[in-house]
């Protein structure tokens, strides 16, 4: 009994650690799946507040946007893009949230310039990207912005865009993600599979 015990807490430890990693290369990310629960892992709101996923995603299904950060023009883009499509996302029955590396402060600023109604989370640390197995090795060139924008917390990671669709108790339903990050799911697409869910 206590060599089974033994058996099952290392094989926890060691699919945590692979599923915590950061990928080298975009291509090489292990997301969760469809069918798996999104972690519980405390994020941050603009301001300052933590929460947990479970209870954000506890109110009601939820279109999760990870995007790269603030200082992204395709990840600006596409938070308008879905910020046009909103009220339809809603009267879906859904709510929007995203997730990014910025710090709460710049979360601010992002949903001022683009003028969103949904609510933005700041995962700085990098914890929850990771969990969730989107994370890798940002190239150099963004190092700087990365630093800067998480406020010194981010230690040289990118989330690979993504859109996950989860029901109220975190299961995933449905998933997007790209390593291409200029090519983004659009609003109408996402649209098209709310109506699918349902």
């Amino acid at each position: 009994m206590t060599l089974r015990i033994l058996v099952i807490l290392t094989l926890t430890v060691v699919s945590l650690s692979i599923s915590a990693q950061v990928a080298d290369r975009a291509e090489e990310i292990s997301p969760l799946l469809i069918g798996e629960t999104i972690p519980d892992i405390l994020v941050m709101a603009p301001d300052g507040s933590e929460h947990t996923m479970l209870n954000i995603l506890s109110r009601k299904p939820t279109v999760i946007l990870f995007y790269r950060g603030g200082w992204c023009p395709y990840c600006n883009a596409h938070l308008s893009d879905i910020r046009d499509a909103e009220n339809e996302i809603i009267k879906s029955g859904y709510q929007i949230i995203a997730i990014s590396p910025d710090s709460p402060e710049n979360l601010d600023i992002t949903s001022e310039a683009n003028e969103l109604n949904y609510f933005l989370y700041s995962d700085a640390g990098g914890t929850l990207m990771k969990a969730m197995g989107i994370a890798f090795k940002a190239p150099e060139k963004n190092l700087e912005k990365l630093f800067r924008y998480s406020d010194g917390a981010n230690s040289g990671f990118l989330p690979v865009p993504s859109v996950f669709i989860a029901d109220s108790k975190g299961l995933i339903l449905f998933e997007y993600i790209n390593p291409k990050y200029k090519t983004r799911m659009s609003a109408s697409l996402l649209i098209a599979v709310l109506q699918n869910l349902d």
